[in-house]
């Protein structure tokens, strides 16, 4: 029977189906058959959500893990040019980065050499080539070499990342970023970015710093030779960058111009005619150093408040040109042995104006004023004396300066000298240890150190009655900025290598600083400046007012003179690396003449008529010995609430020569026999 005539047949009631057809789905095995058909699509439709949901699963891995927006960044930090505040250059610090590449202002043959050498297929393929990898598999199974099948975007992918690191997890980042950069991006926009960072030795990175570095050359005058040199350099640019290795860079060289013959893009006549690639290597000009201890300083602040860009940058920082040469002068000028060295200047507000961190940046860049822990010696007394003037005391009120007889830490004055009773000016400016100590002991450790960290103080501080002496180490840096705190009536003084941006009335209102207030600060001043006119401090004596505070750590290992005069706020440590002792180098010594000498030459008309002769009051050194807590000592303060009077002899200062000799003390009084032995004098 005709399959018409079964169409046409009115028993058949379904005239589209042959009766008996094999394929009868309504047979005895019809509805096994759909059964399958059913439970394979509800396996495809699992699998697709599986699919679906790994894939999610690994755009969140990429997200967190891979550095995307690295991606359309410089790969190194940029050449900076750091300038000091009238303009004048001071330092060249970074890789030389070219200008951002732009492919439509490029000769044809510029690109195309990249192209062809590197990813030939780069305008076909979507991020990733399976040809090129299968050719690499291959080439690299057969003969045990070594040969790469990553894409151009591959490669910008992978130069997003700073390790070296081989792994299947790095691979599969990388692949996922050059899908993601290829969804993002156009290709000419991703040839433009892999121009741009690609390194090309030398410290160089991106092809407008390339061209310019080895042939003096703008992007625009490349020609065939010199763009295939370049495109050559990419596979090994520390091994054949033309300036160490120009045979290799050559040879080489030839390779890319036959890619480009076998991808059509130049002929064989082209590359015949082509004038071999001469070297015009770029010579810099200026012999700016890549690092000064300003320089290292400032340079991670300055880049962390820096857009990244291409190219090279200039930032003005808050170097003062003058004061630093005057500031190397002088260090050069002093007898230093073989000590080391520190001094930093700044100005009120926390701007360094000049920073020496050792006697030789060359020998030795390690920054003794930013980087160096040391004791401070009596500088920290500051801290001890700015709570005892919150606690409600003054510059008179009457203290002991008598031997310690009681406990396991007995501090000593320097030649085992003491006075009876004095006042607390006598006692900063004379550097008392033991009155230090009872104030310690009174005022207790917290409102010690809290007064330290008021003022920027950050290192640690151990709450042991030897702090008062100065025991815990401290930078030069921080030390300086709390000193400038007391000049500046505010509080913290934050130092800076960047000039910063006058705040406005809300930013005062919200963010202000704190204020030691008015008779705080006049009472802080009254004992900084006796200790320059009639104590340990007196070779630190200009034509006009300053204060200041000297220090010497345990043993004479470390001499500091800290102090202010003018606007500008002054630090000076010497000491040795070793830490060994200075032999009779004390604060009030070589420190506090390095600052005078500087201050002299740094404000004008401050220098002394004569330089003082070195002063006769001992800075009175530290012994660190480990304490056990004694019983509090109570003494009277029958004047804590005294208005503060100026010193009558304050105002007197002159000429340092004509500086108030030190006033008539108490008898010293003898130690006790049978005490520890006298602490080594200054």
């Amino acid at each position: 029977m005709s399959d018409d005539v079964m169409r046409d047949d009115p028993s058949n009631p379904n005239p589209d189906r042959q009766v008996g057809a094999d394929w009868d789905l309504d047979g005895p095995e019809g509805p096994d058959r759909r059964s399958v058909w059913r439970r394979r699509a509800h396996l495809a439709k699992r699998g697709l959500q599986a699919t679906s949901i790994l894939f999610i699963l690994l755009v969140i891995w990429l997200m967190l893990t891979a550095p995307l927006s690295k991606s359309l960044q410089p790969i190194a930090p940029p050449q900076l040019t750091l300038l000091a505040s009238n303009g004048e250059p001071i330092a060249r610090n970074g890789a030389e980065i070219g200008a951002a590449v732009q492919v439509k202002d490029l000769p044809p043959h510029v690109s195309q050499a990249f192209i062809a050498i590197e990813d030939r297929r780069f305008y076909s393929h979507w991020g990733i080539d399976p040809r090129g990898l299968a050719r690499a598999l291959i080439n690299n199974l057969g003969n045990g070499g070594t040969q790469g099948g990553s894409t151009i975007t591959q490669q910008l992918a992978k130069i997003t990342f700073l390790t070296p690191e081989r792994s299947l997890s790095r691979k599969a980042r990388e692949m996922l970023i050059a899908f993601w950069l290829e969804a993002r991006l156009s290709k000419d926009e991703i040839l433009e970015r892999y121009l741009s960072n690609v390194y090309f030795g030398d410290n160089v990175y991106g092809l407008s710093a390339a061209a310019d570095h080895y042939f003096s050359k703008k992007l625009d005058k490349l020609s065939l030779s010199e763009a295939a040199m370049l495109a050559g350099l990419v596979q090994a640019p520390s091994r054949l960058a033309p300036t160490k290795n120009l045979k290799g860079a050559r040879a080489r060289a030839k390779l890319v111009l036959a890619a480009m013959v076998e991808a059509g893009f130049i002929s064989q006549e082209d590359v015949d005619a082509a004038r071999p690639a001469r070297l015009r290597v770029h010579k810099e000009k200026s012999e700016l150093p890549s690092g000064t201890y300003f320089a290292d300083w400032a340079l991670p602040q300055i880049r962390a408040n820096l857009d990244v860009r291409y190219g090279e940058q200039k930032v003005m920082t808050t170097l003062d040109a003058k004061l630093q040469r005057i500031a190397r002068e002088v260090v050069a000028s002093a007898p230093l042995g073989e000590a080391q060295i520190a001094l930093v200047a700044m100005k009120t507000n926390g701007e360094v104006v000049a920073m020496i961190g050792g006697k030789n940046y060359r020998k030795s860049p390690f920054n003794r004023a930013t980087q160096a822990r040391r004791q401070p010696g009596s500088t920290f007394k500051l801290f001890v004396y700015l709570a005892a003037m919150r606690a409600g005391m003054t510059p008179d009120t009457l203290i002991d300066d008598t031997p310690i007889t009681q406990g396991a830490y007995r501090p000593r004055n320097a030649g085992d000298s003491y006075r009876g009773k004095i006042t607390l000016k006598q006692a900063f400016a004379r550097s008392s240890n033991v009155a230090a100590y009872r104030l310690y002991r009174q005022l207790g450790d917290k409102a010690v150190i809290q007064a330290a960290r008021d003022l920027g103080i950050a290192s640690p501080l151990a709450a042991d009655p030897s702090l008062a002496l100065g025991t815990s180490s401290v930078t030069l840096l921080e030390l300086t900025a709390a000193y400038a705190a007391i000049a500046a009536n505010e509080y913290p003084v934050e130092s800076h290598a960047i000039p910063a941006e006058q705040p406005s009335l809300f930013d005062r209102l919200i963010h202000g600083k704190r204020s030691l207030g008015a008779k705080t600060q006049q009472q802080m001043l009254d004992l900084l400046r006796a200790t320059v006119i009639q104590g340990t401090g007196r070779s630190a004596g200009l034509s006009i007012p300053a204060y200041g505070k000297t220090g010497t750590s345990q043993d004479s290992r470390d001499a500091l003179f800290i102090g202010f005069a003018g606007d500008l706020v002054v630090g000076v440590w010497v000491g040795r690396d070793d830490n060994k002792p200075l032999g009779g180098i004390h604060g009030g010594g070589l420190p506090a003449r390095i600052w005078r000498d500087f201050m002299g030459r740094a404000i004008a008309n401050s220098i002394p008529e004569k330089a003082p002769e070195d002063e006769q009051v001992a800075d009175n050194t530290m012994e660190n010995v480990t304490a056990d807590l004694v019983p509090e000592i109570q003494f009277e303060s029958p004047d804590a609430d005294v208005p503060v009077d100026a010193d009558p002899a304050l105002p007197a200062q002159g000429s340092a020569s004509s500086a108030d000799p030190v006033p008539a003390a108490p008898a010293p009084v003898p130690a006790p026999s049978g005490g520890a032995p006298p602490p080594p004098r200054q």
